[in-house]
């Protein structure tokens, strides 16, 4: 029988909702299994550093299983999302992320769940690797785990025995990922279907909101970011904003890729597209309104940009969000 544990971390506000919701999904699963099977695939354990953490000051609380030094291998690990206090929470949990390093060099796969990829990466084990986690925290991602390759707009990575995931309760799709890995498709079905969970989502961007990525000290950059925010609803020439702020293309270019995570023509995109996306949840504006109105004038760059960037068209964001003006 493989062994599954779920890790429970210490401090407080961390997140009670992504260690009881893959508990019960893979216990569902192995009732399944079982029933096919005769016996259950995974034994499920809840492990960490206390015999019992608090929840939400002290409302709830989880009392492990057992201690992650009692576990000498385990077959797959499940870290939870964490509370925000990110440095912290890696300094409270240290002897979790060497159990976890550990562990993964003795052939053990690990799922990080949301921020949970903060404590996952500070093991080393993301390096050079594709990672997700919650759109809103992306931006301190990229500042504390500059070696990390992270995509927020994937819902779920899967690379050499580490799955990441996107925020919040996207982990639901996470685990309907993982039991069809380990069980089989129809085991992943049924328990879709049981939870009630969509199959086989695999983007979070169309619930990322773009705020901009500030986090960063360089002040060239900053004034440019307010320059592109300012007048989104213009045509802006990268070539011109770069003469404005007397800095060469080419180093306009790199400097702000560094800060920011994207191409100054990305940035653009990003900030025109997030505004036609508030424009569509709020007005009954028609969507050439809405495109005129960010600064597009062809309706087919407007559209292909609107999906690469949301994940859908303009029109389905409209129905999904706006049902007034559907």
């Amino acid at each position: 029988m493989k062994h599954l544990t779920i890790l429970v971390p210490e401090g407080t506000g961390n997140n009670l909702s992504s260690i009881v919701g893959p508990y019960k999904i893979f216990t569902k699963a192995n009732e399944v299994w079982k029933e096919k099977n005769k016996k259950p695939l995974f034994r499920i354990e809840l492990a960490g550093t206390s015999k019992e953490v608090d929840f939400y000051d002290g409302l709830f609380c989880v009392k492990p299983h057992t201690d992650i030094s009692a576990l000498a291998k385990t077959d797959l690990i499940i870290v939870p999302s964490l509370n925000h206090n990110y440095q912290n929470a890696m300094k409270s949990n240290q002897a979790l992320i060497e159990w976890i390093e550990k562990q993964y060099k003795m052939g053990a796969e690990i799922a990080s769940i949301c921020t949970g990829a903060f404590l996952l990466a500070s093991s080393g084990l993301l390096d050079g690797k594709t990672c997700s986690t919650h759109w809103a925290a992306a931006d301190t991602f990229r500042t504390m785990f500059p070696k990390v390759n992270l995509q927020t707009d994937q819902l779920i990575t899967d690379e050499n025995g580490i799955y990441t995931n996107g925020g919040a309760y996207s982990f639901l799709n996470l685990m309907i990922y993982l039991i069809e890995k380990y069980y089989d498709r129809q085991t992943a079905i049924f328990c879709s279907k049981v939870f009630q969970i969509e199959m086989d989502r695999q983007s979070q961007s169309a619930f990322a909101i773009f705020t901009g990525q500030k986090i960063h000290s360089d002040e060239m950059v900053k004034e440019a970011q307010t320059y592109i925010e300012s007048r989104f609803q213009e045509k802006i020439s990268v070539e011109d904003l770069s003469s404005r702020l007397a800095v060469g293309r080419r180093n306009f270019d790199r400097r702000f890729i560094k800060a920011t995570g994207n191409t100054p023509v990305e940035y653009v995109q990003r900030v025109k597209i997030e505004s036609a996306k508030k424009a569509f949840e709020t007005t009954r504006k028609t969507i050439n309104e809405v495109m005129y109105e960010v600064g597009y004038s062809d309706p087919k760059a407007f559209r292909e940009v609107f999906r690469k960037i949301s994940g859908m068209s303009p029109s389905k964001y409209r129905e999904r969000y706006n049902k007034e003006a559907v």
